[in-house]
């Protein structure tokens, strides 16, 4: 091993890398594949408990291609970013259908399957099958930028296409699973966003950005736009038995394929709007107006709290359906749903 980076990188993991990560024991594709994907714009805080329940219920590939989506969305209420979900689940279905139920051990093939990019394909290639591929998640995205100032922001492609040349010389060809490892964790625990530990890092020598002192500038900035706002109504409709109705979304688009709340737009919508779903309301109440931040807009929300007088026509549809919160019925849910749901049952 002639990189000096690798070598360094590799013995400070020795030292103080992290080694016991749920998705580090018991190391198969189907694990570190669930887990890239769960730790995508996620922290690994939060990711933990999610992999272990998602674990417990979809232990190997076969059952998570035979779950039903909804249980599949219900287990990822709360993670956000859904269409991660929905690709997982139709990637399983993939992996059993057309690859014997075997994960593809090359770059290539893996970013032939939903939701899998150059990145997590590399991240599998590596950690599960010990094969020379690099990874470029945003923590080594930040680590490469600063050791090489490379400047400019990531997303922009001639900003990406110096951070994977970077990533290709640098990965190695032994330990190449600890190597992935150590450098996604220095980036977690040590080349963070803001006050990077540099006086920790083994890679500080020959750090440039250090080395003319302006870390924070690397990597650039995405470009800053003004969030725009949307706004709605959520009805939240209750009937005479106390089940409140949920709307499926389309399988495409905002939070796709989740079960909500029915929206209208203004208050003046509401009789309407429960008109054309089946129902009466008898009366309503509106709560204060609530705000959910998606990648690119903030929604502004207001609950209308409506009980509805006798329902029977909604069942006509499929897409709708009368939930009782306190039920053990597993439904996909975005996270302010689930939120309210929970509400109305304290």
């Amino acid at each position: 091993m002639t990189d000096r980076f690798a070598e360094k990188l590799l013995h400070w993991f020795d030292l103080y890398g992290r080694k016991d990560l749920p998705w580090q024991q018991n190391i198969h594709p189907y694990r570190v594949w669930v887990s890239e994907i769960m730790l995508q714009q996620t922290q690994v805080s939060t990711v933990i408990p999610y992999f272990e329940r998602f674990m417990a219920s979809f232990p190997d590939v076969q059952s998570l291609a035979n779950a039903e989506l909804d249980q599949v969305l219900h287990h990822w209420t709360g993670l956000g970013y859904y269409a991660r979900a929905r690709n997982l689940h139709r990637a399983a279905q993939i992996v059993v259908t057309e690859c014997g139920g075997e994960f593809p051990d090359d770059v290539e093939a893996l970013q032939q399957l939903p939701g899998i990019g150059r990145s997590t394909a590399g991240a599998i290639c590596a950690i599960a099958h010990q094969k020379q591929a690099a990874i470029l998640d945003g923590n080594v995205k930040r680590v490469l930028a600063r050791y090489h100032a490379i400047a400019g922001w990531p997303g922009q492609s001639s900003v990406l296409k110096q951070l994977w040349e970077q990533a290709e010389l640098h990965t190695p060809s032994e330990r190449i699973a600890d190597y992935t490892q150590a450098i996604m964790d220095l980036g977690a625990t040590v080349c963070t966003r803001s006050k990077p530990d540099c006086d920790n890092c083994p890679l500080a020598d020959n750090c440039q950005a250090l080395a003319i002192g302006n870390q924070a500038d690397f990597p650039g900035k995405k470009p800053r736009k003004e969030q725009p706002v949307r706004r709605c109504l959520f009805l939240v409709i209750r009937n005479p038995e106390g089940d409140i109705l949920l709307e499926r979304r389309p399988a495409n688009g905002l939070w796709g394929g989740l079960w909500v709340f029915p929206q209208c737009p203004e208050i003046e919508d509401i009789h309407n709007t429960c008109d054309q779903l089946g129902c009466t309301p008898k009366s309503w109440e509106l709560l204060s107006t609530r705000r959910h931040t998606f990648s690119h807009f903030h929604l502004d929300y207001q609950p209308a709290l409506i009980e509805a007088q006798q329902t029977s026509q909604v069942m006509d549809s499929p897409g709708l359906v009368w939930y009782n919160p306190a039920s053990s019925l597993e439904l996909g849910t975005a996270q302010p749903v689930r939120q309210l749901l929970q509400q109305l049952t304290q």
